[in-house]
């Protein structure tokens, strides 16, 4: 596959507190919205529902999730790794992200903790999706 023409992906894993996830859910909104700005073709975030497999490790195991705390998965689509490379660089300096994160990283009522973040950025290996079937 061609990387400058295929897609790619930023993955990400990793705990919130149950009880403040409205306000969680809130400002991954608006976070969302701003990383399409820079060029993100999509963006997910998803609550962990089942979280057990017999036989594997579990994503609670590796974060060491707290009973109180929901596992949030998210990845977000960009067109090409250049396109990603530059948002990564670009994004963090944005005012707006600043502003929204100052309040879920606040060490006093902490929501988002990024040390106990999973990330990865994935280039394509298999892609078999209904939008390119005819």
């Amino acid at each position: 596959m061609n990387e400058t023409t295929t897609n790619y992906i930023d993955g990400f894993i990793f705990p919130v507190p149950k009880i403040q996830l409205n306000e969680y859910k809130s400002i991954a909104e608006k976070i969302a919205a701003i990383w399409k700005e820079y060029g993100a073709l999509a963006y997910f975030e998803y609550i962990g529902d089942e979280m057990t497999l017999e036989g594997t490790r579990s994503f609670v195991k590796t974060l060491e999730a707290k009973e109180d705390e929901a596992i949030i998965f998210g990845w977000v689509v960009f067109p090409s790794k250049q396109t990603r490379d530059l948002a990564n660089k670009q994004v963090p300096n944005d005012p707006r992200i600043t502003e929204l994160v100052a309040p879920i990283t606040n060490p006093e009522r902490l929501i988002f903790d990024a040390s106990r973040m999973v990330y990865g950025g994935f280039k394509p290996l298999i892609e078999a999706n209904n939008s390119k079937a005819k």
